[in-house]
């Protein structure tokens, strides 16, 4: 009985994969917004009920499409920052960077999908959460292991500011002051900004190709984040 539900649980992964295949094909297709169930079950020769045993609504395959994009976007960017050289901070945020809009360009519509236009009526739960933070996470990572940035007394967070970044920073498992919180944050945003305008047509006759202004504001941002080069 054992080898039988094995095989019938290799079965159900299976199906499952080719499901979320066909979901992202109709992504790059059609939306988000447009995504349907039964347009995936017709196109696996299935009916919708044997479906909705996988997936019971078309949330629910969203949620599960987020999530395999966040944490593809998470190992991508893991596993570059860990090929860096430990010691040159400067070197790990390069790599994060670029292990960003790597992944974006290789898959815009699941980038899209999470960065792009929120899907009217779909709320991610909470189980997006853990998935959308691993980059997060590295960011961090890289920003503390770098020591305390620069800091003055007309820059230093107060009041309600000082309060969310200590908290964000908590959430984030970084003991880091509200003044390198703030910079990681200002960074973050900097990045996926310049990613998404990029991906998204934004940068056509100003900085099309992107390659060289995406380096330079890399270099730039690493400024700004207090790292230094490589001794």
């Amino acid at each position: 009985m054992a080898a039988i539900r094995t095989a019938r649980q290799r079965a159900r992964e299976e199906l499952t994969l080719e499901i979320k295949e066909e979901a992202r094909r109709q992504l790059a297709a059609e939306g988000a917004q447009r995504l349907s169930l039964r347009a995936v079950a017709r196109e696996l020769g299935m009916v919708s009920s044997a479906l909705y045993r996988y997936f019971p609504s078309r949330d629910e395959l969203l949620t599960a499409l987020i999530i395999d994009a966040y944490n593809a976007l998470g190992e991508r960017t893991e596993a570059a920052v860990a090929a860096a050289p430990p010691g040159d901070h400067r070197a790990r945020w390069r790599a994060l960077c670029h292990a960003v809009r790597d992944w974006a360009r290789e898959h815009p519509h699941e980038y899209a999908l999470v960065y792009g236009t929120p899907v009217p009526g779909y709320q991610a739960p909470q189980a997006t959460i853990g998935p959308a933070a691993r980059v997060a996470l590295v960011l961090v990572a890289v920003v503390r292991a770098a020591g305390p940035g620069p800091q003055t007394a007309a820059r230093v967070p107060t009041g309600q500011l000082a309060d969310q970044l200590t908290g964000l920073a908590a959430q984030l498992g970084g003991e880091l002051r509200p003044s390198d919180m703030a910079r990681g944050l200002i960074a973050w945003t900097q990045l996926f900004g310049m990613v998404s305008f990029e991906l998204f047509g934004h940068l056509v006759g100003s900085a099309d190709p992107a390659d060289p202004f995406f380096a330079h504001a890399v270099e730039e941002m690493a400024d700004f984040l207090g790292l230094p080069e490589a001794p």
